[in-house]
Order: structure tokens, then sequence, then C-alpha cells
């Protein structure tokens, strides 16, 4: 049996709690680069298959944001920041202070490119900062990369190495709230969390859940 098929909701709530205290500093972070108060939290996260992932950001055909990085150090893997494209220009127009901004309007300007790899930047670090703080381990993000694309074309990129060695991923649902936002108006991304086996069991493990 594979780590993969050994995790239960004891590991995936601890992965929750992991990913609320990190939603805690982004939002502050956001908070500061956008002017306005800003709330992220982590509402769910669970573990699904391939073909169920697909069913995510609105199915496979959906046009979203992607930001892509390889996760190095002590445990290794890739992770993904999905977020619908209608939703990723709300913020890169504010971060810009462009109201023609979009993403699904090329060429897209290599102001708007650099602040979408920010807030990635921003939203994968205070994650993966939070994991290292709980495991004691060193894991840092590379570089992000940056795809405007349908959700499936994207995500199929980061299974290429992973469907080698497993069917399944880490899903981390991510809610940002914005000031005099309604609840129709929240933003809903996705983190998508593919650590190589042997990282997953080095993270558990460092967090005493074995």
């Amino acid at each position: 049996m594979t780590f993969y098929n050994k995790i239960t909701s004891l590991h995936l709530d601890v992965l929750k709690e992991i990913g609320n205290i990190g939603a805690a500093h982004a939002a502050t972070a956001l908070s500061d680069l956008l002017n306005t108060k800003i709330d992220m939290r982590v509402p769910k996260v669970e573990m699904v298959s391939f073909n169920e992932m697909m069913e995510f950001a609105g199915g496979a055909e959906s046009v979203v944001a992607g930001i892509y990085l390889r996760i190095e150090g002590d445990a290794e893997g890739g992770m993904f920041f999905i977020l619908p494209v209608e939703q990723a220009n709300h913020f890169i127009k504010k971060l810009i202070h462009d109201e023609s901004f979009d993403f699904r309007n090329p060429p897209v300007s290599e102001l708007g490119r650099s602040a979408m790899q920010e807030l990635g930047n921003i939203l994968s670090g205070s994650y993966l900062s939070a994991l290292s703080d709980f495991t004691g381990l060193k894991i840092y993000p590379t570089p992000p990369a940056l795809t405007v694309d349908m959700f499936g074309a994207i995500i199929s990129f980061g299974l290429v190495e992973v469907s080698q060695i497993g069917d399944h991923v880490i899903v981390i649902d991510t809610t940002i709230f914005e000031e005099h936002m309604g609840d129709s108006e929240t933003v809903r991304g996705h983190f998508f969390l593919l650590p190589d086996p042997d990282s997953f069991e080095t993270i558990f493990r460092s967090l005493g859940v074995s």
C-alpha cells in the first residue's frame, strides 16, 4: 500500500489547519497590496482523483489563470493555484490600476502578467511558509509560471510526472473575501498540491501523523 492510500481525514484536517494559517498571512499581504481589507479562509481540503479534479473550476474547458511552481527542499513536488479568469482579471485590474486589462484579450501586458505571478507568489508562499513552520522542514517554491488556458490543458501539465506514481491529488479550497463584496462576489480559487509520494510521508511524519 502506498502512502497515498493511507491518507485519512486526520491528515486532511491537519492540512486544512495549516492552510488557514497560511491564508491569514496571505490576507494580510494582499490587504497591504490592494489597499483594502481582505480575508481568506480554507473551508475544505480533500483528496480527489484526476477525473474528479477536472470538475473543479467549472470543468475541463473552463478558462482559468493558473500559477504553477515546483516545491523544493526537504519535501518536493508541485503546486497549482487556479483562479477563474474573470476573478483573476478583477484582482489584476486593481493591482495595476487598469480597468481595460483582460487576460482574454491578448497581447497581455507584462505588467499584468507580473502582477498575477506576484499574487501566486504571495498565496503559495504563505501556504508553504505555514507548512514549513509546522513541520520544521525546509520547503520553498521555485519562481511561478503563469498560464491562461482551459483548466484541463493547464492541469495536465503537472500530472505528467504524478500520473506515473499515483492517481490522486490534494485539493485545498480557498475563498477570498474582499471588503464591501457580497457573498455572490466571493472569490473561490483552488490549490492543487502534488507532493512526490516520499514527500507526503516526510511531511506527515514531521507533523506526528503517520
